[in-house]
């Protein structure tokens, strides 16, 4: 975090001087995801790792101070993070003109990462909520960034719906607060697994958690909260939508599977909920119950309103937008699985489905966005009408983007494959025979747009826009870079299948998370703090 402020800061009081900005921008990008890698081995992967690592702000011991939190799960998302984040601030630096590299595009690229890295390492609800502003507050000016009509009207409705979910989640952390008397998560946990001993109701927290939930789903693009993402996604420049869309999107996936598996699975508070018009009652004596069905529903649809969207956009990034909101279903889904099931064992496999396919979002949607962003670099245009036969024009750029498509679609041995085999798997050992012909549409419409994207774009003879066009080195091998990593993970998946195991771990493991964090009573308050 001190990094990536540091970056934001440097590069803001460099304005004048555009190419040590960029340089500033660079090296804080570099320094970033060397730093992440350590935290991936020394706190993770080594064989003596701890598995968590927390930093009391001040001194100030949880509950009552500021109480940041790296383990599996949080240290998983950062790496994906820091992957996508230093493709992307590449790629920007060949992007922009030079009237832009003046701008205030580099410190706002790094306060965005600053929101996202704070929101994955925040131990509390409250600071959870203002990461998620200082992500958001950067965002809104990527997405109107250009300044045309298009995008000041996509922003306005971003900024609306957001300002609408902010007060929203507001309102929900101060009920918790108001219920439990904390908004520490590990304490939070604590509490709700004990609640006799605290003299708590915890039945209240559950309809405060929905309305988290609906905060979390307009976060990640769940249907039915979706409808920003088109606009927003066309609007922003192509390597910043890479990384709404593989970046932050997943804040929300994260925000909903710390807070249903760490925080509230313990909670004893016995759920029935009948689903209109399927005769089916879901039940259970975990809020889980609750989560789960509501989880199921916003998958579900997300799959079939992103996979029939994008299958007939007229332009790239209007494919990769709807896309994104299918692609998202697919990780809730298991998600949704995991919280519904009684078996500890496929609950673990559910949650380490939806890992590796977020995984692979991310590098395959960052991928294609960024193609797009090349795409209109050499061409000036994106629409499908307007390409034809840039396969010929570009082989490698070609080679990229039909790598990425591929990891989407799921074909081995790329990253995607093993996402959705993993996904398929926690299906059929839960016996669901809806859940797999969901599944199987939701794949079949992907194969769909990306074909159909595919053919228009590359294949065919070759337009004016694409005999003209000039193809960025730098840009292309960014994307080629991705296009390896894709492979890379495929080939050599097992390492990569053990830390989303151990992410799934950290994730389930709300004792685990209680004990790293070891919240004290008020008695003892000059007792605890410092870096354990």
């Amino acid at each position: 975090m001190l990094i990536v402020l540091v970056a934001a800061v440097a590069s803001l009081l460099l304005g004048r001087w555009p190419r040590v900005r960029i340089g500033v921008s660079l090296a804080g990008g570099a320094a970033y995801a060397v730093v992440v890698a350590a935290i991936d081995w020394y706190v993770v992967l080594a064989p003596d790792a701890p598995g968590a690592a927390t930093y009391q702000v001040g001194d100030w011991p949880a509950p009552f101070g500021i109480t940041l939190v790296v383990d599996g799960l949080s240290a998983f998302m950062l790496t994906m993070v820091a992957v996508l984040g230093i493709a992307s601030l590449v790629f920007s630096t060949r992007v922009l003109p030079e009237i832009d590299r003046r701008s205030y595009y580099f410190p706002l690229f790094h306060f965005l990462a600053l929101g996202v890295t704070g929101a994955f390492l925040t131990g509390d609800l409250f600071n959870l909520f203002v990461w998620f502003e200082v992500m958001l507050m950067a965002s809104y000016i990527f997405v109107a960034y250009y300044g045309g009509p298009q995008h000041t009207r996509a922003a306005f409705w971003y900024v609306s719906l957001n300002l609408l979910a902010s007060a929203v989640f507001l309102l929900g952390v101060g009920g918790i607060y108001a219920t439990t008397g904390t908004l520490n998560m590990a304490d939070l946990a604590q509490r709700l697994a004990d609640p006799g001993a605290y003299g708590l109701e915890p039945a209240p927290v559950v309809g405060l958690f929905a309305l988290l939930l609906s905060v979390f789903a307009i976060k990640a693009g769940l249907v039915p909260f979706q409808f920003w993402i088109p606009t927003a996604y066309r609007a922003a420049p192509p390597q910043i939508s890479a990384l709404l869309a593989g970046a932050t999107k997943k804040v929300g996936i994260y925000a909903i599977i710390r807070l249903s598996f760490t925080v509230l699975a313990d909670a004893d508070v016995p759920v029935e909920l009948a689903v209109p018009g399927v005769g089916t009652v879901v039940a259970g004596d975990s809020p889980l119950a609750f989560i789960g069905a509501v989880l199921f529903v916003m998958a579900a649809a997300s799959i079939l309103v992103g996979g029939i969207g994008a299958v007939g956009r007229d332009s790239i990034e209007g494919v990769l937008a709807y896309s994104s909101i299918g692609q998202v279903g697919f990780i809730a889904l298991p998600v949704a699985l995991a919280a519904t099931t009684a078996s500890a064992e496929l609950r673990h496999l559910a949650v380490v489905a939806a890992l590796v396919y977020a995984l692979n979002h991310t590098l395959a949607k960052g991928l294609l966005f960024l193609a797009v962003g090349a795409i209109r670099s050499a061409t000036g245009t994106s629409q499908l009408s307007d390409l034809g036969g840039l396969a010929g024009r570009s082989p490698p750029l070609a080679i990229g983007f039909f790598v990425g498509s591929l990891a989407l679609v799921g074909i081995p041995p790329l990253s995607g494959f093993f996402g959705k085999f993993l996904v398929f798997d926690a299906a059929a050992r839960a016996e669901s025979a809806p859940l797999i012909v969901l599944l199987l549409t939701g794949s079949l419409l992907t194969i769909a747009y990306a074909t159909r994207t595919w053919n228009r774009s590359f294949w065919g003879a070759r337009t004016d826009a694409v005999e003209e066009a000039s193809v960025d080195v730098v840009q292309v091998g960014v994307v080629l870079v991705l296009a390896t990593a894709i492979v890379a993970v495929g080939v050599g998946f097992e390492p990569v299948y053990e830390f989303a195991d151990a992410a799934a771990s950290a994730a389930l493991d709300s004792e685990a998370y209680v004990d790293a964090v070891d919240p004290v009573e008020p008695d003892d308050l000059g007792t605890g703090g410092g870096e354990h």
